[in-house]
C-alpha cells in the first residue's frame, strides 16, 4: 500500500509541473508575440521582447518569493502594506511621471513603475483578512466597509487617471463579496441604493475621465463612432481578429500588424495579434491555457486548509478572470476599450511582475495546505 504523506507529495510534484509549465507556455507566447510585433522597429533601442523576457525573470523571482511566505505572515502585514501602497498612488499623483496625457508611473532613475498595479495584492490581503477573522454579519459589515476599504485606492488609480486599473482592483473587492455571500434582503438595498445614487456617481465619474477615455466608450456603444478617430483601435483589432480566420496568417505575417494598421500591439491589444496570426484556434489554445490555469487556482481555494487561504486564491482567481474576460472582449468589440492588460501576455514589467506574484501567493495557500515545509 502506497503511504500516504509520499502519495501526496507525488501529487503535489506533479500539480507543481503542470502549473509552472502553463505559466511559461503563457509568458513565452506572449514574449514571441512581442518579438512579432516589434521586432522590425526595435532599432538601437534594447528590444521590447528581451525587456519582457527579463521581467519575466524577474517575476519568477516574485513568483519562487511569494510561494515561500506563509501567506498568514503575509496577513499579519496586510494592514501596513496597504497603507504604503496608497502612499505610493498619493506620491503618483503629485510627483508622478506622466506620459501619453497619464500620470502613472514612479521613476527610479531609467526605471519607472507603475504602483496601480502593486496596490492589487495589499487590498486582496486586507480583504481576506477582514472577511476571515470573524463572522461579519449584516450589510454593513458585509458591503459597506469592505467598500469603504477599497475607495480610497479605487478613487487614486482613477485620477491618475487609469480606468482600466481602477476596474481591476475594483473587481477584488467584488468577487470577494460575492463569495461571502450576500442575502436577497442585502443584496436588493445594495441594488436600489446604486440605481438611486448611479447618476450622481457617473456625473462624477464620466466628470474625472479625458476626452479619449469618453470617446472609447462612446465607440464601444457606437462602433461607427468616429471609425478615424477614437474608434480606429477597436475597429482595426476586430478586422485583424477576423482576418486570421481558423489557422491565422502564421507567425509575423499578420497584415493588420505588420503594416501597423493595429495600435499598441504588444500591450492593450496582443490578443487580436495573436489571433490574426494563429486564428481561431490559436486563441482558443490560448483560452484554454488560461482557463487551465484558473480552474488550478479554484482547485486551490475549493481545498484551502482555512478561509484566509480561501478567499486569497479566490479574490486572485477572480482578478485574473476579470482581465482576461475584458481584454479578451475589448478586442473583439463585446466590451470598451479601458485599457487592461493581458495578463502573462502583455508587455508590461509592473503587471507581469503583480501576475507572477500574484500566482506566487496562490502557490502559497497549496503549500499550506499540504503542510510542506518552506
Amino acid at each position: 500500500m502506497i503511504d500516504e504523506p509520499w502519495r501526496r507529495r507525488r501529487e503535489f510534484g506533479r500539480f507543481d509541473w503542470y502549473f509552472c509549465a502553463i505559466i511559461l507556455a503563457l509568458s513565452a507566447i506572449g514574449v514571441l508575440t512581442i518579438y512579432s510585433v516589434t521586432a522590425e522597429k526595435a532599432g538601437t533601442q534594447f528590444p521590447l521582447y528581451l525587456k519582457q523576457a527579463i521581467w519575466i525573470g524577474v517575476g519568477a523571482l516574485a513568483f519562487l518569493t511569494m510561494s515561500r511566505i506563509d501567506y498568514h505572515t503575509l496577513a499579519r502585514w496586510s494592514f501596513p502594506l496597504y497603507g504604503f501602497a496608497l502612499l505610493l498612488l498619493v506620491i503618483v499623483l503629485f510627483g508622478g511621471k506622466a506620459s501619453h496625457g497619464a500620470q502613472r508611473w514612479i521613476a527610479l532613475g531609467s526605471l519607472a513603475f507603475q504602483p496601480a498595479e502593486f496596490v492589487k495584492i495589499p487590498l486582496l490581503l486586507v480583504l481576506a483578512v477582514y472577511y476571515s477573522t470573524q463572522n461579519r454579519r449584516g450589510w454593513w459589515y458585509r458591503v459597506i466597509v469592505p467598500a469603504l476599504i477599497t475607495v480610497p485606492g479605487f478613487s487614486l488609480i482613477l485620477k491618475q487617471p487609469d480606468l482600466g486599473s481602477s476596474l481591476s482592483f475594483l473587481s477584488i473587492y467584488v468577487t470577494l463579496l460575492l463569495v461571502v455571500g450576500v442575502k436577497s434582503k442585502t443584496l436588493g438595498v445594495v441594488l436600489l441604493s446604486a440605481l438611486m445614487m448611479f447618476p450622481f456617481a457617473w456625473s462624477e465619474l464620466w466628470g474625472s475621465l479625458h476626452d479619449y477615455q469618453k470617446e472609447r466608450i462612446l465607440s464601444f456603444v457606437n462602433p461607427d463612432y468616429d471609425p478615424a478617430g477614437r474608434g480606429y483601435q477597436g475597429m482595426q483589432s476586430r478586422i485583424a481578429v477576423g482576418s486570421g480566420q481558423l489557422v491565422g496568417r502564421g507567425f509575423h505575417s499578420g497584415t493588420q500588424t505588420q503594416f501597423k494598421f493595429l495600435p499598441e500591439g504588444h500591450t492593450d491589444f496582443i490578443f487580436a495579434v495573436l489571433a490574426e496570426e494563429w486564428g481561431f484556434l490559436g486563441g482558443v489554445l490560448f483560452i484554454s491555457l488560461f482557463l487551465a490555469l484558473l480552474l488550478m487556482g479554484l482547485d486551490i481555494a475549493a481545498k484551502a486548509k482555512d478561509s484566509l487561504g480561501a478567499l486569497l486564491a479566490i479574490g486572485l482567481v477572480g482578478m485574473l478572470t476579470f482581465n482576461m474576460a475584458v481584454n479578451v472582449g475589448m478586442t473583439i468589440g463585446l466590451a470598451p476599450i479601458v485599457g487592461i492588460p493581458l495578463p502573462l501576455l502583455s508587455y508590461g514589467g509592473s503587471a507581469t511582475i503583480m501576475t507572477m506574484a500574484g500566482l506566487g501567493l496562490l502557490f502559497s495557500v497549496k503549500r499550506a495546505r499540504l503542510k510542506l515545509s518552506p
